[in-house]
């Protein structure tokens, strides 16, 4: 014990003078004396646990009153001790940490796994309301978590696996939020060897046999890239890129890759002294070797929002394997393992602003906000593990301002991000100059523009298609306002309502363009035809998200109604008038293709991967053996025109393993007052390939 508390002293003394260290001194006595004969479950004394959080801290270089409050943070909770206490020893500063953190910790959970869902979520709430007050209560509860994870086989069985789970759905993606990768693979390494032991053990083995032969590998690529880079007058080490046992347990599921496929792909880490040496040694890599495309990511120009910078890429070696190269400097290498710790700004007397800090802060004000709104759970835990886990991409305003979204997220995801009001409003947008529906799927590197409308209102199916959590509270919220779900039983004193409207002082960011009536016209189209005559029925007045229906007049134009209008339906008694109308970018067409395929690892994934930049939606795909030794891939999709179909087929040819490509035919929807009918035309074969 004294042993222990002997090495965060000496960690801290690296850093600090020894005057400073007079509070974790004193932290550390009063702990101790609070926390006598209470002992873990595994079986040494409990003081050794706030020790060991402590020395987790200092490690990261983060300052004595911290690491003070990290001693303290169990005391509340576990002893007689209570905030006031705390405060009159230690001041207001560490007293407000270590209230932070006993409030995180002070539920418990019922064992109705609905009722432990929800009282999770309030935890994660609290959490995130005492971290947006100190950030250091947030720091102090991962650090809490990382050593009861390295301590978690002594308990009950139940305990591991609900601990791990939480874990590894929560805590690790936020310390990977935070820019703390170490915390984040340890967090998650420890949780997949409690929740799948047998393959945790088996993955394990499997790298350590292949231990000394990735070693030499890395020892002669090492050696010959090193005075390349000399040559190019670039100062920098090579090392090589551990491979973390959970990371590769994901990326043999994601990709359906098998162990040896994985561990074949060599990474190498070059480190060096300046930003501009990062680029002039991508020149050299490149020189080397040839760069597999769409392989190339530059985090430097557009950083990670969890302040994460660096430059990645893909080449193939002379030996037919690919190698995966990260090049960043010293600097961001130290913010890569450190995080938001690298930007901390807690030292007294410490004056400037840290933008990054600021970002952080930023982010976890917003988290919370959408949790509080949210007002019940409504699937909450869901919505922050998709939010929390999912890979991000970065978009753009007009202006060039970068935006972080879920892979997957929708223009209409966007517009909540940046206001509820614009998101309410919300008929579609401008993504790179082209009109898109709000169903979009946003990519990497898109530039967005917000088209609304003030007559435009959340639909309920909108709960359906977003992906962040923030959009789906916020369109829940107004639906409830406006009478279309039950109101919320509120076990507390109720949410003051939000206002939907945006200040006069404050106009609309530069993202939205409220559109007028002419432009409403243009997103419709009329038996799949642009630039027709149109109106909208104001008996039902219809907005992009609506299915509607057309109808032509007696005087030149067509009138526009949503498919449900019941106006519509009364006064529509003439069939062959109706036409079929839809949304701009929304699909008219239903279209089959056949890919007939020869076997090969990971085609399905290399098709779907291959389709996604095109923003199809499949809505049934059927794998089968074919003649002879090749298979068979049918998929339904929506599709625009022709066009679209064409397009999604000579994409789909390109990809290897498949042969040929056979359109099975296209049906187009019709509204309900007419009898549907399929077209299908004659097989067209789009390929051939030998």
């Amino acid at each position: 014990m004294r042993e222990a508390f002997a090495k965060l002293i000496k960690r801290l003394k690296k850093s600090y003078k020894p005057e400073d260290l007079d509070v974790v001194r004193h932290a550390y006595r009063v702990a101790n004396e609070a926390h006598q004969k209470q002992l873990r479950a595994s079986g040494e004394p409990y003081i050794m646990h706030s020790i060991e959080v402590a020395t987790i801290l200092a490690g990261l270089g983060l300052d004595p009153v911290t690491c003070a409050a990290a001693l303290l943070h169990d005391v509340v909770e576990d002893t007689k001790h209570k905030i006031p206490t705390i405060r009159k020893e230690f001041g207001d500063d560490i007293a407000q940490i270590v209230d932070g953190v006993t409030k995180i910790s002070s539920l418990s959970f019922p064992d109705n796994d609905k009722d432990r869902e929800e009282q999770q979520a309030q935890n994660i709430r609290k959490m995130l309301v005492a971290t947006a007050q100190d950030l250091r209560v947030i720091m102090i509860k991962l650090a809490d978590r990382l050593h009861n994870m390295r301590t978690l086989k002594y308990l009950e069985s139940a305990d591991r696996i609900r601990i791990s789970r939480e874990t590894l759905d929560i805590y690790a993606p936020l310390a990977n939020r935070l820019g703390i990768s170490r915390w984040k693979w340890e967090l998650e390494d420890h949780a997949f060897h409690f929740l799948m032991p047998d393959v945790y053990k088996n993955i394990s083995r499997l790298v350590a046999m292949k231990r000394h032969e990735r070693e030499a590998y890395l020892e002669k690529t090492i050696t010959f890239l090193e005075p390349r880079l000399l040559e190019a007058e670039v100062v920098a080490r090579v090392i090589g890129r551990p491979k973390h046992l959970y990371s590769i347990y994901e990326k043999m599921s994601r990709q359906g890759k098998d162990f040896s496929q994985v561990m074949d792909v060599l990474g190498i880490r070059i480190i060096t002294q300046t930003d501009a040496g990062c680029y002039n040694a991508l020149g050299v890599v490149h020189s080397l070797w040839t760069p597999i495309p769409g392989r190339l990511k530059d985090y430097i120009a557009m950083p990670k929002l969890n302040m994460y910078q660096a430059i990645h890429t893909t080449v193939m070696r002379e030996n037919g394997l690919p190698m995966e190269v990260q090049i960043r400097s010293e600097q961001m290498d130290f913010i890569a393992r450190e995080g938001i710790a690298a930007h901390w700004r807690y030292k007294e007397g410490e004056s400037g602003r840290d933008d990054k800090l600021d970002t952080q802060l930023t982010w976890l004000q917003k988290m919370y906000d959408w949790l509080k709104d949210a007002g019940s759970q409504d699937n909450l835990m869901e919505s922050m593990r998709q939010d929390f886990s999912s890979a991000n991409i970065y978009v753009f305003t007009p202006r060039g301002e970068v935006k972080e979204l879920p892979q997957g997220a929708t223009p209409l995801d966007f517009a909540y991000l940046i206001h509820s009001h614009i998101g309410h409003h919300c008929i579609g947008a401008r993504v790179n100059g082209k009109i898109v529906p709000i169903r979009y799927n946003l990519q990497m590197g898109d530039s967005i523009e917000i088209l609304t409308s003030k007559n435009q209102e959340p639909h309920f199916d909108w709960i359906d298609f977003v992906v962040t959590g923030r959009a789906r509270t916020r369109i829940r919220q107004r639906l409830r306002e406006l009478g279309e779900i039950a109101p919320v039983e509120e076990t507390k004193a109720p949410v003051r309502p939000r206002q939907y409207h945006v200040s006069p002082k404050t106009p609309p960011p530069p993202v939205v363009r409220e559109v007028d009536e002419a432009t409403r016209r243009k997103l419709v189209r009329v038996q799949g035809l642009k630039g027709m005559q149109v109106q909208f029925a104001k008996c039902c007045n219809p907005m992009p998200g609506h299915t509607i229906v057309g109808y032509v007049t007696r005087t030149p134009g067509i009138s526009i109604h949503r498919a449900e209008c019941k106006s519509f339906a009364r006064s529509a008694r003439d069939h062959s008038r109706v036409v079929q109308a839809s949304w701009e970018g929304e699909g008219q067409m239903l279209a089959k293709i056949r890919l007939v395929t020869r076997n090969r690892p990971n085609l399905l994934a290399d098709i779907t991967n291959a389709l996604r930049p095109l923003n199809i939606d499949i809505l049934n795909a059927q794998f089968g053996p074919g003649e002879d030794v090749n298979n068979h891939f049918d998929f339904q999709f929506e599709a625009a025109d022709e066009g679209n179909i064409e397009q999604v087929a000579k994409t789909v040819a390109r990809v290897p393993g498949v042969f040929d490509v056979i359109h099975l035919g296209v049906q187009k929807p019709q509204p309900e007052e007419t009898p549907s009918h399929a077209k299908n035309p004659a097989k067209k074969r789009f390929k051939e390939a030998g």
